[in-house]
């Protein structure tokens, strides 16, 4: 590499019809380093929680840099950095009780050498705000996504951001439709197009991953950008921005955040109510999902995981030490009906393999998903371990590839689901998958030492 200096005087020479001939002699190697990883904070004020954080992420650099990705991201995690803090000094909001932190590492091996390095912030953060891609313009044809987590990762932090996402959403369309809105959200020199954000099901792709693995297990709410046309080319410039969108994202990341480091008993209804919502939302992915697939038989794999999952989703209003007195246990009864009333019988069928059907545990070691920018830990590990290819790693589901089945079946190797009950959750996810085909990666990491079965 050469410096972008460098690099136009090189042009202006070759312009100019002269030859130039390079020559380099060049040390690679792996070694340790360093990263250099900025972060700030905004003081809790309650005593009790002000060591619980809640964090506002994105990724400054990585191999092809731009406005898009990701400068929009970092720069609007600043501006809601400046606002709150104005308006805290202000005095217009009360102080977060919980510590609100701002993290700009390099994409995703950062965020892993952060949270690795510094145990004590995975230890403290309850939920995370991750920015990637969150200021495309109409030229640039993306769609913006408010994502929630994967299913080995129930909360409800998803929910509160979608909340606000969906009122935006609201308010724009207003705007654009007839001219008046009580908060449009257009910035000066920005566009009046409608927001149109989607609450959409995981997807893998930035530090998000990380943060939601399940050796940190911190629910990560991801807004970004997706698809952008000029992703990863010269045309991803200040140019294609829309500061209406980045204003747009600050906002619904702000008011996520800032409700968040305040969540306490006062806000259990209202929590409860985002979580009724979000389990009709359930009961019609099941619904469309259903309808997808051919090979199905009476039963209720599908149901049965998605209900399953309900009472862990309720109850991720703990995380935030919420709901002392209980209040969860009627709200689940409730939320559970809203699934039965709107499901029917239905399983994916099962292929059953030799040898039972064991239960494996992820070890404690190493954190973090194993797959990152320019290395894949199983891939290392598999090759000095003589295991050939696996067929997860290439298999195509309906809703999901072998990069994301290989992902949340590690997730959910908790030692306490068998191989089956883990095909059954991926299934649930991603599509139907053989048995055989999730047996046969749990045994290559269990090779490779990474889970073990308990005695």
């Amino acid at each position: 590499m050469v410096s972008l200096k460098t690099a136009h005087q090189f042009q202006s020479r070759l312009a100019a019809g002269e030859k130039i001939t390079l020559h380099a002699i060049v040390k690679a190697g792996q070694h340790p380093g360093n990263y250099e990883v900025v972060t700030a904070t905004i003081p809790g004020s309650d005593p009790k929680l002000k060591d619980e954080e809640i964090a506002f992420s994105c990724h400054l650099d990585h191999q092809r840099p731009g406005a898009n990705d990701n400068a929009s991201g970092c720069a609007t995690i600043l501006e809601v950095a400046r606002t709150l803090q104005k308006l805290i000094r202000e005095k217009q909001l009360a102080p977060p009780a919980r510590t609100i932190r701002f993290i700009f590492p390099p994409e995703i091996e950062g965020t892993m050498a952060l949270l690795n390095g510094k145990p004590e912030f995975a230890r403290r953060i309850k939920a995370v705000i991750h920015m990637d891609m969150v200021g495309g313009g109409p030229e640039t044809k993306v769609v913006f996504h408010v994502t929630r987590g994967p299913m080995s990762l129930p909360s409800f932090v998803h929910d509160v951001a979608w909340a606000f996402a969906d009122w935006l959403n609201d308010q724009s369309y207003q705007f654009a439709a007839t001219g008046k809105s009580a908060y449009p959200m257009i910035a000066p020199e920005g566009g009046k197009e409608p927001l149109r954000a989607e609450y959409s099901s995981y997807t893998m792709g930035s530090d998000h991953d990380v943060y939601q693995d399940s050796s940190l297990a911190i629910p990560a709410i991801y807004l970004n950008d997706w698809p952008d046309r000029f992703i990863h080319t010269n045309f991803d410039s200040a140019a294609n921005i829309d500061p209406t969108k980045l204003k747009r994202a600050a906002f619904i990341g702000a008011a996520s955040g800032y409700f968040l480091s305040r969540a306490g008993v006062d806000n259990l209804q209202a929590i409860f109510r985002l979580l009724q919502a979000r389990t009709l939302r359930i009961a019609e992915e099941i619904y469309r999902k259903r309808s997808q697939i051919a090979d199905a038989c009476d039963g209720g794999e599908l149901e049965r995981f998605e209900l399953q999952n309900v009472r862990p989703l309720v109850e991720s209003v703990t995380r935030l030490g919420l709901d002392a007195h209980g209040a969860r246990w009627p709200a689940i009864g409730k939320i559970g009906a809203n699934l039965s009333n709107n499901t029917q019988g239905i399983c994916l069928k099962t292929i059953v393999v030799a040898g039972g059907n064991p239960i494996f545990r992820r070890k404690p070691e190493p954190k973090g998903p194993l797959t990152l920018f320019g290395y894949d830990y199983f891939a290392d590990h598999a090759k000095s371990g003589g295991i050939a290819t696996l067929k997860l790693l290439d298999y195509q589901g309906l809703w999901g590839s072998g990069e994301e089945y290989a992902y949340e079946v590690l997730n959910f190797t908790d030692g306490k689901r068998n191989a089956m009950e883990i095909r059954d959750a991926v299934s649930a996810e991603y599509g139907p998958i053989p048995l055989d085909l999730v047996l046969e990666y749990l045994q290559a990491l269990e090779k490779i030492g990474l889970v073990e079965q308990p005695k």
